[in-house]
């Protein structure tokens, strides 16, 4: 059948060139539009796009990227990086502070990255050093006692005596270090687990109350003070020449 020539376009199909105005922006009661809300819309489209930073491409020119960098609060200078350490052990890295710099990290961002180091790098460290001086200390109880066999039975045997005449907060401070346990060792064989009564004195007359009671400071077992933990290892060695030679 062939089509008539007194149809019109508009017998048809709408014209699908005319934009369709949403159904949001038609007045309800009479289907026309609402200027009043279309009018407000575009204002506020245009106050979203005012505050709008466009995000540089790689051949942007460096007004735009500057512009960008400020827009995010990004220092002109790595240094210029307001950083807050947490932990006394680490400290500001100039070196990774410019490639954060380079790669556009905003200040908050680059907090974080130090954040997480002290969160979680610091703690592997820290117990990775820990697990390398125990492991050295051992080494030298190895050596000084001739051997691991016979540093193996030497360990059970101190252990079972520690815990049988020592309270438990004196024998793990003992345990912890290399002469500790040789001290360990010496108490063990004369019979006369260490005294708790008592009150310091000099270093050069230094008594086991003395050794027992600085082992229960924390600067000894919590903090790990070195230069307190030094005098401790050097009153073991005062008190216990024969073991340390």
């Amino acid at each position: 059948m062939s089509e008539s020539l007194l149809t019109t376009p508009s017998d048809t199909a709408p014209n699908t060139d005319t934009p369709q105005i949403p159904q949001k922006f038609l007045d309800p009661q009479t289907g026309a539009p609402d200027v009043a809300k279309i009018v407000r819309s575009y204002l506020e489209l245009e106050r979203k796009l005012s505050t709008m930073i466009a995000v540089p491409g790689d051949d942007a020119d460096e007004a735009a990227t500057s512009a960008f960098r400020r827009a995010l609060g990004i220092p002109e200078t790595p240094d210029a990086y307001d950083i807050k350490v947490s932990s006394d052990v680490l400290d500001i890295d100039p070196d990774a502070n410019g490639r954060m710099h380079a790669a556009h990290f905003t200040p908050r961002q680059a907090q974080l990255v130090y954040d997480l180091a002290a969160e979680r790098m610091l703690p592997a460290i820290t117990d990775m050093a820990t697990e390398f001086e125990a492991q050295k200390q051992r080494d030298c109880l190895v050596a000084h006692f001739g051997g691991d066999a016979a540093w193996r039975e030497i360990a059970r045997q101190l252990n079972a005596w520690g815990t049988a005449h020592l309270p438990r907060d004196v024998f793990d401070a003992l345990a912890a270090t290399s002469d500790g346990v040789l001290a360990l060792h010496t108490m063990m064989q004369s019979g006369s687990p260490p005294r708790l009564a008592g009150a310091g004195t000099a270093i050069a007359s230094i008594t086991e109350e003395d050794l027992a009671k600085m082992m229960r400071d924390p600067r000894y077992w919590k903090h790990k003070d070195p230069a307190f933990i030094a005098e401790v290892s050097d009153g073991f060695r005062r008190l216990y020449p024969g073991e340390n030679s």
